[in-house]
């Protein structure tokens, strides 16, 4: 039977097939939805880990203790993870660990387009590259395989193309996998440097074998059609330019992406007048091929940024130029904005009506940076924001102080942020960090997390309390505010900003969109009052526009949080 699935849903029946057991995942766009259609498996443990480090140390855990593990991420979750990774390429493994990375080319939604192949050359263990969702599927079941036979974690690159668009995947049923036996080894597992040091030569070996493997692997394809062009190629870029070039090319396809293999590339180089190397970010494949002396074409045609496409293949090696529909006149764009009810939008309006600097963190809040709220200084990574604010604090001294805060969700808070925290309350700066608690973490798709009480199936689950572990880790001054209530919020703000000690502010509403969520009836405008004075449109509310020079509310959008009443001085805004 063949079903018709999403290249993410294909990697998990995949898991499934293969006979996986324990799955540990941190939810970051474009990889979250393996591991949640990976839990819809009884046979398969699954969970959310509070970061990817966690994730993948669970999973070499159980892949010790014998079982088939697997672990997801996005590219910069792996950079949490590398710590782990580069060393379980060193103690390699007991039964098959499979680690999914999903780059983001194009930063569909992510601060960085990074190219998860360095990881896997640095770190010296095998990755693979499927280019579809059967091969999503196949590859998955490859990777178990692949990683028992070499004794090597096995990373799966995956993209946002193929992570979420569909194609036919051959449904079979689960290889029943009994848990391979665990027998103590430290020379293997304990990598102290003495340990360690022999397990490195053993690591180089494995790697010579696996690059032996890859040159008749199946996982690599030839398509010999026209010789006059050949393409070096793997993953999403492989179906852009199959699609662009058709029968005028041959192609050499890579499953295969570390380590690459040499006799079949020269070999098929050999076979071609013009060779052109196609793959999305770095020029991986194409040093590979210069560094076996074969002249190739690739960064020279192609960008070293963003998605390619069949349009970019077909003009840039048959010169056909695709037409282009032009506007008669500019057409704004519209940004992604905070949802109607959004329970960051009051805590933002207050920040940006303070006037104070705001250390950003990962999350749908960073939307407050956009315009019109304008609140947000910095965006880096994951727990950033603490921790980047004690610097701010610590180079700019006392008057920073009183005009710094840092934001942070609660999911981010868990990840990456209790340590930032840590560092504030030991090394003493008076700072003040915002925590906003949305009951789930919203930016991946509302998946629970440490503080919902509930875990990825939806069961209860230990939560962990905000304001108990803050004073725990030596905050003294912990404040819960409702941003729904700006005045109030506003005020608490400036307290805490005042104190000669660390502070942290729980800014404390569920996500509008959760289904338990009840809303109050939509907001209306009393036009008689409205003088189009647009006080309201600077919460970047999109329920709310103007029309013939008055306020005008979407009462199908809007969800009477009451922050644009609010607002509205001359009380033209009514329940």
């Amino acid at each position: 039977m063949k079903k018709l699935m999403l290249g993410n849903e294909a990697f998990a029946r995949g898991l499934y097939e293969a006979g996986c057991k324990i799955a540990s995942s941190y939810p970051g766009t474009p990889s979250t939805e393996i591991t949640e259609e990976a839990a819809k498996y009884d046979e398969i443990y699954a969970e959310w880990a509070p970061n990817e480090k966690v994730a993948m140390e669970v999973a070499l855990g159980a892949s010790i203790a014998g079982a088939r593990s697997f672990c997801a991420m996005k590219h910069v979750g792996l950079n949490v993870a590398a710590d782990p990774l580069y060393t379980a390429g060193y103690t390699g493994v007991n039964a098959g660990m499979v680690i999914a990375v999903a780059d983001d080319p194009g930063m569909h939604s992510s601060q960085n387009e990074q190219d998860s192949r360095h990881h896997a050359i640095a770190s010296k263990v095998m990755m693979l590259e499927p280019s579809d969702s059967g091969e999503c599927k196949e590859f998955a079941k490859a990777a178990f395989e692949l990683s028992e036979q070499f004794d090597t974690p096995v990373i799966v690159r995956l993209s946002t193309r193929v992570s979420h668009s569909q194609s036919a995947v051959e449904i079979l049923e689960r290889e029943q996998k009994e848990l391979m036996p665990y027998e103590k080894n430290p020379q293997k597992f304990v990598m102290m440097p003495g340990n360690a040091i022999r397990r490195h030569p053993q690591v180089e070996e494995r790697m010579k074998k696996i690059a032996q493997y890859a040159e008749t692997s199946p996982l690599n394809r030839l398509e010999i059609n026209d010789t006059k062009i050949g393409v070096i190629t793997s993953g999403a870029a492989y179906q852009y330019a199959k699609e662009a070039l058709g029968t005028k090319a041959s192609y050499l396809k890579l499953g295969i992406v570390n380590p690459l293999p040499e006799k079949i590339i020269r070999d098929f180089a050999d076979r071609c007048e013009t060779v052109y190397v196609i793959e999305e970010l770095d020029d991986i494949l194409e040093t590979h091929c210069k560094k076996l002396g074969l002249d190739v074409h690739g960064k020279d045609t192609f960008s070293l940024m963003g998605e390619i496409s069949q349009a970019i293949v077909r003009e840039k090696i048959l010169g056909e130029k695709a037409e282009e529909t032009v506007f008669p006149e500019n057409v704004p764009v519209r940004p992604p904005v905070m949802c109607a009810g959004c329970p960051h939008r009051g805590l933002f309006y207050c920040l940006s009506k303070l006037g104070v600097m705001v250390s950003g963190d990962i999350g749908c809040y960073t939307l407050g940076a956009a315009a019109p709220l304008c609140a947000m200084d910095t965006t880096i990574c994951m727990g950033a924001s603490v921790s980047g604010l004690h610097g701010f604090n610590k180079a700019r001294g006392a008057d920073a102080e009183k005009s710094s805060v840092a934001v942070i969700g609660d999911s981010t808070f868990m990840h990456s942020g209790m340590t930032g925290l840590v560092n504030i309350a030991y090394n003493a700066t008076n700072s003040t960090v915002i925590i906003l608690d949305n009951s789930i973490t919203g930016m991946t798709g509302h998946q629970q997390n440490p503080t919902t009480g509930k875990n990825l199936k939806g069961d209860p689950a230990a939560a962990v309390n905000l304001e108990e572990l803050c004073h725990a880790i030596g905050i003294r001054s912990v404040r819960v505010v409702d941003p729904y209530h700006m005045a109030q919020t506003e005020a608490v703000i400036k307290e805490e900003l005042a104190k000669e000690e660390p502070s942290v502010i729980i800014s404390r509403r569920p996500c509008a969109l959760l289904k338990y969520v009840k809303h109050n009836p939509p907001l209306r405008v009393d036009s008689d009052k409205c003088v189009g004075c647009k006080q309201c449109l600077k919460i970047g509310c999109p329920a709310i526009s103007i029309h013939n020079g008055k306020c005008v509310i979407d009462h199908t959008q809007c969800v009477g949080c009451g922050i644009c009443k609010e607002m509205c001085r001359l009380d033209a805004i009514k329940d």
